[in-house]
């Protein structure tokens, strides 16, 4: 993964945060924001089924495609937590080296 790759979370992310204040009329984001947590929630979750289905079609080009809008949606939802996406890496690097069974075990502690 290039810097330039890491560094598009952190604008993308930038652009989204900046969009909250912007006309919904002329901002998809921003009527994201105005419609509420629900559209965005809902949002999200119509991006994932999406996904599983281009995941299940084999169509990588898709998978990419809806990973994307996926992704995009989900910063969307953190940001109206304000939420930076370093969290979510900064918790990426907290599991990374864990198994999958024993990170869930710790949550449930």
């Amino acid at each position: 993964m290039t810097e330039q790759n890491k560094d598009i979370l952190a604008a993308l992310y930038e652009v989204i945060q900046q969009r909250k204040e912007a006309d919904p009329e002329s901002s998809y984001v921003s009527s994201l924001y105005h419609k509420g947590l629900d559209k965005i929630l809902g949002k999200i979750g119509e991006e994932a089924t999406e996904t599983a289905i281009a995941g299940k079609s084999g169509d990588v080009d898709q998978v990419i495609y809806e990973t994307a809008d996926l992704w995009f949606h989900s910063l969307v939802l953190l940001g109206y937590y304000d939420l930076p996406p370093e969290k979510i890496l900064d918790e990426l690097q907290r599991r990374f080296g864990l198994s999958g069974l024993e990170e869930k075990a710790n949550r449930n502690k």
